[in-house]
């Protein structure tokens, strides 16, 4: 069984008081209170999940070492890649906890399959989320994936996302979803945001996206 179950008008508020506007941008220490989209795929875009108890051990390994310290607030797993929307609740916490997590995680596939090796392309990657306005288009970004590949027709029908948790076919309590949700007037108003969504849309995020 899979892990456990885990706007019309996009307010403008920043997510962190700052004085100046930037560009989201890529950078090797975590910071607290700090939103990031967190990135890694297979290497050589191989795959990294191959059978469902794969999602879920690399699911339980994010809830067990992100604990207090770096709350999960979006994700989708693919095959051969991961998104996640993560916030730091202290000082240099991401590093360690991803490191952690990737190791943990292809010790155990490596085990499982017989194989050697690395099972990601390099050191996971994270950009900085700064406003709101980037938080919403990357979540939905995110929890478009499985669309865009081919995987499934709806976004509901893919398992390993957190999708099912913010349209509230599904409950999990560690998800810290609120930042996303009040967004938006009404569960209805972030499934419409989703079905919205157009290719030219994308400038939106560009910045927050790994090439």
């Amino acid at each position: 069984m899979f892990w456990k179950h885990w706007v019309s008008n996009i307010q403008k508020s920043w997510v962190f008081k700052n004085d100046y506007k930037e560009m989201p941008y890529r950078i090797n220490k975590s910071f607290k209170n700090s939103y990031y989209h967190v990135y890694n795929r297979g290497n050589n875009y191989e795959d990294i999940f191959f059978e469902e108890r794969n999602y879920s051990f690399f699911l339980s390994k994010i809830a067990w070492i992100f604990k207090n310290d770096i709350d999960l607030i979006c994700y989708c797993l693919m095959p051969n890649h991961y998104h996640l929307i993560v916030k730091t609740n202290d000082n240099y916490v991401l590093e360690k906890a991803m490191q952690r997590i990737s190791n943990s995680y292809t010790k155990a596939v490596n085990k499982s399959l017989n194989r050697v090796g690395h099972l990601f392309q390099g050191r996971y990657k994270s950009k900085h989320i700064l406003d709101n306005n980037y938080l919403v288009h990357l979540s939905r970004y995110i929890h478009l994936n499985p669309i865009r590949k081919n995987l499934v027709k709806k976004p509901e029908e893919w398992e390993f996302s957190s999708y099912m948790d913010y349209v509230s076919l599904r409950n999990n309590d560690s998800l810290k979803m609120n930042i996303v949700r009040e967004q938006f007037k009404t569960i209805g108003d972030y499934i419409q945001f989703i079905k919205d969504y157009r290719e030219d849309q994308f400038c939106y995020i560009k910045d927050l996206l790994f090439r």
